[in-house]
């Protein structure tokens, strides 16, 4: 079940369109104290904090290797387009016998949408990643890269629910980023997103990852996969697309939203894991689509009340509340109330978890699920099947 995180409004960045004004932020008119009274610091001599710590705090080798593989998007919706739109009814034609005015200067609110995002060159030949989010409005698209060189664009494919299109510019050998183990990656490790915020072109911003595993409940379709990399490093409209690397300049993630009130980064961002990125693209670019395999199971976050009624020692995993009849689990053998606890051999503490390693598995493919049944571990091999 999707936790409510309040900071959260529907703030996917990039690519969208530049509609927001900006808000007066009021002041506390008690602000907390800065000092208390009778607390002093005390100077502590020869104390052992062990050995130094081997963080490269210089991040420009990681810049230099990153930047050039991100590029500036520019999606436009075509003035055909929208002349189509117009020319179909809309709730509007209830009120008015004479469609003139409705095609009139002083009532075009049908006008071309247009934004800007990044995307990361994914492969030299051309194929670019960035978020669905950032060209699913558009019918044209223009890439501008590092070296300020532009081309068309065609999107060969999108996965709404996961957020994520592939475009394609005819080029050769472009600059490409190795690709980083995002299962590996630790909480307070150091990461830059790279991306063109507000329209300043290769723009590098540095922080660390803050959690992993985050569902923000941002993505809307009929089955979302959220288990977002949540950092802290500064991430605006614009960067919608670009890279999330870590400290060495390796690909970690696709920057794609922020946690904010305001419409501008307020302290966190969130990024889909390159390991599930990699997952996708690769289906899109090989067939022109994402063929998402499914367990077919209903499910939910195991909470102490739960696990205490089933009778079990164990605080985290992901209940199988039902069967999917038909379903890829029922055929294999999987049964309500299972939890949930490993798949694929990685531990399974929350619904993300399982979301990103079952979201980034196709149609056919075999996922090995460890469940706790009602005490006893258990090995289960399901062989995803497509939705129906």
């Amino acid at each position: 079940m999707k936790q409510v995180f309040s900071l959260v409004v529907a703030g996917m960045i990039g690519g969208a369109i530049t509609l927001g004004g900006y808000l007066l932020l009021g002041h506390d008119p008690h602000p907390t104290a800065l000092f208390a009274t009778g607390q002093f610091a005390k100077n502590v001599n020869n104390l052992n904090i062990g050995p130094p710590l081997n963080v490269p705090f210089d991040f420009s080798e990681a810049a230099a290797k990153s930047t050039p593989a991100v590029v500036h998007i520019l999606a436009k919706e075509s003035e055909k387009t929208v002349g189509e739109k117009r020319q179909q009814p809309d709730s509007w034609s209830r009120f008015f016998d004479d469609d003139a005015f409705l095609r009139s200067p002083f009532f075009q609110f049908n006008q071309p949408k247009q934004g800007t995002g990044s995307g990361v060159i994914y492969t030299e030949d051309g194929y670019i990643v960035t978020n669905n989010h950032v060209v699913e409005f558009a019918d044209e698209v223009e890439v501008t890269t590092f070296d300020n060189k532009t081309y068309k664009a065609t999107i060969v494919g999108t996965y709404p629910d996961g957020d994520l299109a592939v475009l394609k510019i005819e080029a050769k050998g472009l600059p490409t980023l190795q690709l980083a183990n995002s299962d590996a990656a630790k909480i307070g490790e150091w990461v830059l997103a790279v991306g063109n915020p507000l329209n300043l072109s290769s723009t590098v911003t540095a922080g660390i990852i803050s959690a992993k595993g985050r569902d923000i409940n941002i993505i809307k379709g009929k089955a979302p996969i959220e288990s977002f990399i949540q950092t802290d490093a500064a991430v605006n409209p614009g960067n919608s697309g670009g890279a999330l690397v870590d400290a060495y300049g390796r690909l970690l993630g696709i920057n794609t939203a922020i946690a904010t009130q305001t419409g501008f980064f307020e302290g966190y961002s969130f990024a889909i894991p390159v390991n599930l990125v990699k997952g996708i693209v690769d289906d899109i670019i090989q067939n022109g689509s994402y063929q998402r395999g499914f367990l077919g199971i209903n499910i939910a976050d195991l909470d102490n009340e739960t696990a205490k009624e089933l009778g079990l020692n164990i605080s985290q995993g992901v209940l199988v509340e039902s069967l999917v009849d038909g379903g890829a689990a029922q055929y294999s053998g999987v049964l309500p109330n299972d939890v949930i606890v490993k798949a694929n051999g990685k531990s399974v503490k929350s619904t993300p978890d399982l979301l990103e390693i079952v979201g980034g598995s196709k149609a056919g493919e075999t996922v090995s699920l460890t469940v706790n049944r009602s005490g006893k571990t258990e090995d289960i091999s399901v062989r995803l099947k497509a939705a129906n």
